[in-house]
């Protein structure tokens, strides 16, 4: 087999998860992981049956590393990933892509200019739930796509994450943070965000973490914690997107509305979950797909540089992402609707059939 070879930078506590999958999949081969704790690095090496663990310049230094996984913190993501690109090495970003648009522009020129790939989370948006509804949506079931609801709510990281306080910080909040799932699903549903209208604020100026050894322990809040956006589309219709960690109910809903129903999609945090459309007549249950979760994306980015073919979760999908985050930021700031800056092809569907568990290469 011609399998792609990775390394993975940030063994903190998302990594468990993305080393289960990794390490699932034929088509990868897991050969590395670094991170600044050695400790952490090691440990997780072992619980996941890769072969070495180190800092992150050996892993870097590694010819056979084609494809570097970078789960490090959001302030770290640029630097990690252009260090990984001038190793000649292709990047998978966890989200969000950057914390601006210049620094994010900056990493996909260089990729450009190497002839390197830079692509990026969330890759639920390949996950078996929202392809089931994207290809049901495509399909007609509902009609012609008009407008949609997102709505991400709960108290907060800080009840379970034990060291919350870069959630609260640049690159967090419920916007940076969750908004990655939501946005990325309308944008394959609806296509390229033309334009937004927000207005936010915060709840409290401190938090305070709840689990963990540091359990008590307060901290402040650099963020705006609930975010309330329009945004239209560029090929008509519009959305309504809430995101919150200062509400007491947790849930999370994403609904697209069109000329002949409703279709009620699964938490875009998750790989799985039903559609169910709702149509005048009767209500109907969607069919599922593959069953892989996160590092779906890695997989299908690797698969793709085999290939010679663009990856569907490319880096460019992230950074129009990014700029309608940024630009919902800068509309809370001024008071304003903002025009987009960028746009993005929708990548398709995946192919009826997709098996992560295939040896393909």
């Amino acid at each position: 087999m011609n399998q792609v070879h990775v390394g993975l930078i940030g063994a903190g506590v998302i990594s468990d998860t993305y080393l289960k999958n990794l390490t699932s999949f034929p088509d990868l081969r897991v050969d590395m992981v670094a991170d600044l704790d050695l400790a952490r690095a090691e440990a997780q090496a072992a619980r996941h049956g890769v072969p070495a663990f180190g800092t992150v310049r050996e892993l870097l230094e590694r010819p056979a590393i084609e494809l570097v996984v970078n789960l490090t913190v959001p302030g770290a993501h640029v630097d990690v990933g252009l260090a990984a690109l001038e190793a000649g090495k292709h990047v998978w970003a966890e989200k969000p892509l950057a914390l601006d648009r210049p620094s994010a522009r900056k990493l996909l020129n260089r990729a450009g200019e190497l002839g390197l790939r830079v692509a990026s989370a969330p890759d639920t948006v390949l996950g078996a739930g929202l392809q089931t509804a994207r290809r049901a949506i495509e399909a007609g079931r509902i009609g012609e796509p008009r407008s949609a609801l997102a709505l991400f709510q709960s108290p907060g990281p800080e009840s379970w994450h034990p060291a919350p306080e870069f959630l609260f910080r640049a690159g967090g909040g419920p916007l940076l943070d969750m908004g990655p799932y939501y946005l990325t699903g309308l944008v394959h549903l609806l296509g390229p965000i033309r334009k937004v209208t927000a207005a936010g604020g915060r709840a409290r100026e401190t938090r305070v973490i709840g689990s963990g050894p540091r359990s008590g322990t307060p901290f402040a809040v650099e963020v705006t914690t609930t975010v309330n956006a329009l945004l239209e589309f560029e090929r008509g219709g519009s959305a309504q997107v809430v995101f919150s960690f200062d509400s007491a109910l947790s849930r999370s809903i994403l609904e697209v509305t069109g000329t002949l129903g409703t279709a009620v999609l699964p938490d875009p945090n998750r790989f799985d979950g039903p559609t169910v459309l709702h149509l005048p007549d009767r209500v109907e249950l969607a069919p599922e797909g593959h069953l892989a979760s996160r590092g779906t994306g890695v997989l299908e980015t690797a698969r793709a540089i085999r290939a010679g073919r663009p990856e569907r979760a490319s880096g460019a999908l992230a950074f129009h992402v990014l700029d309608a985050m940024q630009s919902i930021e800068e509309s809370i700031a001024d008071g304003r609707p903002v025009l987009l800056r960028s746009t993005a092809e929708v990548p398709p569907a995946l192919p009826t059939g997709w098996d992560p568990y295939a040896g393909t290469l």
